[in-house]
């Protein structure tokens, strides 16, 4: 008998014995969320108007030096001058066709012609 309770007691302590977490296995577990850190692009020494630029949709239609959509911003810079920085300023906030064929430009109502104004500048940064 006493073999016997020794058995079960083993079978016992072996099976509630804690596991070793199998990483390739499926948990139940839910992990903390990864948390982004944030970076100020101006104080990391990158160029105001790009951050802008990197943080909307600008890089959907455009690139700094191939057609895509919309022209580069290099053809933009190489086209206009200093002088139509207001104008370039509303292009953006306003949208509008034409200027570059028919397909519209968004209009992007919500940004700031102060924010527009330092986009436009960056631009015109890359002029060759």
């Amino acid at each position: 008998m006493k073999k016997y309770l020794m058995i079960v007691a083993l079978i016992a302590v072996v099976s509630c014995s804690k596991k070793e977490a199998n990483p390739n296995m499926d948990s139940n577990v839910m992990l903390e969320e990864p948390v982004a850190k944030v970076v100020d692009s101006a104080a990391a020494g990158k160029n105001e108007g790009l951050a802008l630029i990197e943080g909307a949709d600008c890089l959907t239609c455009h690139k700094m030096d191939v057609r895509v959509v919309g022209p580069s911003y290099q053809e933009v810079a190489d086209k206009y001058t200093e002088g139509d920085l207001d104008m370039l300023a509303n292009k953006i906030i306003d949208g509008g066709k034409g200027n570059w064929g028919e397909i519209p430009m968004t209009p992007h109502a919500g940004m700031s012609k102060e924010n527009a104004k330092k986009m436009v500048e960056y631009i015109m940064t890359l002029k060759k």
